[in-house]
């Protein structure tokens, strides 16, 4: 055993990480199995490898018997005693049984181990690496895709988006860049396997943290997300302090904020909403962009009755229920919409309650007949 391969081990300890001991102890194993495999020998060896003077040898281990009925594994105490006459029966002696040849198999051995010590040590890096940024968002470019995976190009790895984490209003293109969220990073036999999303809504909290400075150092905090990934998102944020508008604070100057993220979304609509612990508040609040006349709280059954102008009744439910649902999602709510009309006919609004939204209703419709004047 040559000292370059000694040299070879140390440098990859330094380069590549890999602890010394146990690519010895690697090392070590894989030449005792060579010897066994190319001199047909079952005897109990080992292999020492000595650093300094980058000598291999090795050694058959047998036991002092009185009789000898495994010459393999056994010598006799008339034998032992020759070697030195302390051994006595039991115990253990070391017979140098080095091939002359063995330094070319040694190097296949040793070429074997490393390559393999030296890929797991990278698997690991990688793994390392990538299973600090789970739940982080990333870019990365298209490389491939097939009909269950669109395989994108992070770096160091190759990620896999699966069908079901990605948009459905989105197109996948070779070599396009985006951002992606990572749900998952595994450590397989195939090494490590990254898992990445488009329809997450942790992408789009980690979007809002990424543009948003007052949310990325805490001043905003963002209390909670629902999302219809490529049609519509709400997000609900609040601010400690009340000098600070954390709706206005997540939309930015003319929107900028807000468009940047929807852009990276494709057109995703998103509505901000403030949140608020008294759930009359929040649940006004995440139906917007419609008005609420009244909300009737069911703290035991977490269940609310809202009651929207007759002619906003559309517009609170929105396409296809879609308001409603998120505006649940976000809050964790139940919310059932009632129109006003609805409301009075079933005595949910008391007289006052019905002329205040009358005289909602009015300003709001001599609002609209301002706009064409």
């Amino acid at each position: 055993m040559s000292s370059e391969l000694f040299e070879a081990i140390q440098y990859l300890e330094r380069e590549k990480g890999i602890n010394k001991d146990i690519l010895m102890e690697a090392l070590e194993a894989a030449l005792i199995s060579a010897y066994k495999k190319n001199f047909k020998s079952a005897t109990n060896v080992r292999v020492d490898l000595n650093e300094q003077s980058g000598k291999m040898q090795v050694f058959a281990r047998k036991e002092v018997v009185e009789e000898v009925e495994d010459k393999q594994q056994q010598i006799s105490l008339e034998e032992a005693t020759q070697v030195s006459p302390t051994y006595d029966i039991g115990d253990v002696i070391e017979i140098e049984v080095t091939p002359k040849d063995f330094g070319r198999i040694a190097a296949q051995a040793a070429k074997q181990v490393v390559t393999q010590r030296v890929r797991e040590a990278e698997r690991g890096v990688i793994f390392n690496e990538y299973i600090d940024r789970e739940e982080d968002v990333m870019t990365g470019i298209i490389q491939r895709k097939d009909p269950r995976f669109v395989y994108v190009n992070l770096g160091k790895i190759e990620a896999r988006l699966p069908e079901s984490e990605q948009m459905p209003t989105e197109q996948y293109d070779i070599h396009d860049r985006l951002k992606v969220f990572i749900t998952k990073v595994e450590n397989t036999n195939k090494g490590p396997q990254v898992f990445i999303s488009r329809s997450h809504p942790g992408l789009l909290k980690r979007l809002f943290e990424m543009e948003v400075p007052e949310i990325y150092d805490g001043t905003v905090e963002i209390k909670s997300v629902a999302r219809e990934a490529g049609d519509r998102s709400k997000i609900s944020v609040y601010a400690d302090n009340p000098e600070i508008d954390p709706v206005g604070s997540c939309v930015g100057q003319r929107g900028q904020r807000v468009q940047t993220i929807v852009n990276e979304l494709k057109g995703e609509k998103i509505d901000i909403v403030e949140w608020s612990d008294d759930p009359v508040v929040y649940v006004s609040n995440a139906l917007s962009p419609s008005k609420v006349v009244k909300v009737i709280v069911n703290e035991e059954e977490k269940a609310t009755t809202v009651i929207v102008p007759d002619y906003q009744l559309s517009l609170a439910i929105g396409k296809r229920g879609q308001n409603a649902r998120l505006a649940a999602k976000l809050t964790g709510w139940k919310i059932d919409i009632k129109s006003e009309s609805e409301a009075r006919e079933e005595g949910l609004l008391t007289g006052n309650e019905a002329d205040e939204a009358e005289q909602v209703e009015e300003a709001y419709t001599d609002v609209d007949l301002d706009l064409f004047d």
